[in-house]
């Protein structure tokens, strides 16, 4: 493996994926390519997580340079306007910059010669799924922008992979655990944060929804396994990466959170209108296909890591929620003080 294009690397994963990747592949070139949305929002005090690459490049997804993927083994894609509430205020954004973008750069690393394209996909694709946990095979039911964009994705995606071109979707879990660019966004993150700035955690919903989880460190391997993955599976692979066992209700989420922050109380809000996002995961194909790359963080271990890393910051803010720790508010901030327009492209260099 020569090289190694990272699309998005500046998000809550990469900085995660990165050092993984640099760990897998010591004499690998590494290049980042990111717009630079949340380039700020750091959760480490004394270094840049890009140090670890070789090069990084600037740029909108929707114009990536042909140039770039000369030479390329491997694409990993992970960017994206990347949860429901950016989804929903950026719909036609999130639609272009998701899908077509995503499948443009799938499309210009098949002419390049790359040998493997990997995109980050969501379990949010299954919605609101009664009944048992599901599998790929299983109908979909995408409620939000950002959901309908993964699945379209993985629609066309399906038609570009050929011999030679390996593609493969990871839908992965809900995201959790700490990051050199902590999102707080979350659900487990967001627990963890009100436990440690106010020491109650307010449910909004009545506790039952189910959420899979996944630690970003458990992403960053199935990513390296994608990487490298025998097309043996197919040219094209749409897989579920988590854990089964670790399907859990966001009470559960709660409690486990009260457990390693002392004194913590939990509030449920049992006359909420239901959630309409609510769907448990089969993870055994992952299993099967990938037995040397499953999920090692566990839900305590993930807790544990976030509080320790906010404590380490010295965090305390109650009124997280308006902050930078929130994805959304991070483009609404620069959309209102004029660096971004509302296509979310820069304005000006100032």
């Amino acid at each position: 493996m020569k090289q190694i294009l990272i699309t998005g690397n500046m998000g809550y994963i990469g900085p995660v994926l990165v050092q993984h990747l640099r760990k897998c592949y010591p004499g690998t070139k590494l290049i980042g390519f990111d717009s630079g949305y949340f380039a700020h929002c750091l959760s480490t005090v004394d270094q840049l997580p890009e140090r670890r690459l070789d090069a990084q490049i600037f740029g909108d997804v929707r114009s990536l340079p042909g140039e770039l993927l000369e030479g390329v083994d491997a694409v990993v894609h992970l960017a994206a306007i990347s949860n429901d509430p950016m989804g929903n205020r950026f719909e036609a954004v999130t639609h272009e910059v998701n899908y077509r973008s995503g499948i443009a750069i799938a499309q210009a690393a098949r002419r390049a010669g790359v040998k493997s394209f990997v995109f980050a996909s969501s379990c949010s694709v299954y919605g609101f799924a009664e009944g048992g946990p599901r599998k790929e095979t299983d109908e979909l039911n995408p409620l939000t922008a950002y959901a309908r964009s993964k699945i379209d994705s993985e629609k066309e995606l399906a038609s570009i992979a050929q011999p030679g071109f390996t593609v493969t979707a990871l839908r992965f879990a809900t995201a959790c655990g700490w990051s050199e660019r902590i999102r707080l966004d979350l659900v487990l993150n967001d627990f963890v944060a009100c436990a440690v700035s106010s020491g109650a955690i307010s449910i909004l919903s009545d506790g039952t929804p189910w959420r899979p989880l996944i630690d970003v460190q458990d992403m960053a391997r199935a990513i390296e396994w994608a990487i490298a993955r025998d097309a043996g599976s197919g040219d094209f692979l749409s897989l579920n990466v988590g854990s089964s066992q670790w399907n859990y209700q966001v009470l559960q989420l709660a409690e486990a959170v009260a457990r390693i922050v002392p004194g913590t109380t939990i509030q449920v809000n049992k006359n909420a209108a239901p959630d309409k996002r609510s769907y448990r995961v089969d993870f055994s194909l992952y299993e099967k296909l990938a037995p040397r790359h499953q999920p090692q963080v566990d839900l305590e271990q993930a807790a544990r890591e976030i509080f320790d890393g906010l404590r380490a910051l010295g965090f305390k803010d109650r009124n997280f929620r308006e902050s930078s720790w929130m994805r959304l508010k991070v483009l609404n901030r620069h959309i209102e003080q004029g660096r971004l327009d509302e296509q979310l492209r820069w304005v000006g260099r100032t």
